[in-house]
């Protein structure tokens, strides 16, 4: 081979690598991933949406689209079906999913809600002062609502019968509105979706206490990013996904206003105030927590996940009670430095 065949070729190698995205695709272009948010743009999607904003999918060779869902329910299907590669969604329905669907092989790659965010809420001038008051009453929560159905658990770790509870299926938008007016004795909510709904229909935080199922005796995680068999089979663009969202969710979580505005820059029509305020509960309520300072954004114990399933397992009544490894996995998690939260 002469010396300037070798040239050449040394100088194409070089150029190839060059062109090269992080994922191995040539220049220009990228990998990509359908990501379900579960629900709107609002502050939940805040570290989505800031690693969106920010270039930290692109810069890890992903096409990145991210879309809104209609609860957790919906998204684990789509999920399951291949039509998105991962969603943002409750753990307790991706077990009841995977039970009732063996072949599925759904499994949480990150946790996003280290406390469950399940809680009912009542007025505090009302008669309902402790959770056991709220046997034989009437609360506000449809049949797909995570809260509704984790509700035996919770009234089980209180001491009470959940089957005197009489619920009200009404849609989320009208419930607000008619459990304001007093048609219900409470309502189910993710505690920061309740406080800042009524907030916005005239009774503030101050008038509501909150029963948090975390406070009351309940161990499961809450959200958590849910891949497919097929999505974790390309096992380098999964974890460039977790990475780059974990670097979104933290920076999300040192700075609010910074995740607010990422929201209101995708849906023009969000409060950005209110985003922030949401964000702020959010992050204090469920993310900023001692085990997320011990073991960084999106991390798991077996401990928890094996909680998380038997409560579900009791909760929904399921035939079945997978094993940890079934439901869970670490494998696509980045080093413990890049989950580390902010000081």
């Amino acid at each position: 081979m002469t010396l300037k065949r070798r040239s050449l070729l040394k100088a194409a190698g070089a150029a190839a690598i060059g062109a090269a995205s992080p994922l191995g695709f040539a220049q220009g272009s990228l990998h990509p991933f359908r990501f379900n948010l579960g629900w709107k743009f609002e502050a939940t999607s805040a570290g989505f949406l800031l690693a969106q904003q920010r270039g930290y999918y692109k810069d890890a060779g992903l096409d990145v689209t991210i879309d809104t869902g209609n609860g957790s329910a919906a998204a684990i299907g789509l999920v399951g079906s291949g039509a998105y590669d991962c969603a943002s969604a409750d753990l307790s329905t991706m077990v009841e999913f995977n039970v009732n669907n063996p072949s599925a092989g759904l499994r949480a790659v990150a946790i996003q809600y280290d406390l469950n965010p399940n809680a009912i809420l009542v007025r505090k001038d009302g008669p309902i002062l402790k959770p056991a008051d709220l046997a034989g009453k009437t609360l506000l929560g449809q049949p797909f609502n995570a809260t509704r159905k984790l509700f035996p658990v919770f009234a089980k770790a209180q001491g009470f019968d959940p089957s005197g509870v009489k619920w009200e299926n009404v849609t989320p938008d009208i419930g607000d509105t008619r459990f304001v007016k007093g048609d219900f004795d409470g309502a189910a909510y993710f505690f920061f979706t309740g406080l800042l709904n009524l907030k916005a229909r005239g009774m503030g935080p101050e008038k509501l206490r909150v029963f948090r199922f975390s406070d009351h005796g309940m161990k499961s995680y809450g959200n958590g990013l849910v891949a497919n068999a097929r999505s974790m089979a390309q096992a380098e663009a999964m974890k460039a996904f977790v990475k780059a969202t974990t670097r979104g969710w933290i920076e999300a979580m040192a700075d609010v206003k910074a995740g607010a505005a990422a929201v209101k820059a995708r849906e023009p029509l969000a409060n950005e105030a209110i985003e922030a305020e949401r964000l702020k509960l959010v992050v204090d309520g469920t993310m900023d927590t001692p085990g997320t300072r011990a073991h960084g954004w999106g991390a798991a114990t077996a401990e928890r996940i094996q909680a998380t399933i038997d409560e579900t397992v009791g909760a929904f009544g399921l035939k079945s009670s997978p094993p940890v490894a079934e439901i869970w996995t670490d494998r696509f998690l980045p080093s413990a430095a890049d989950r580390k939260l902010k000081a």
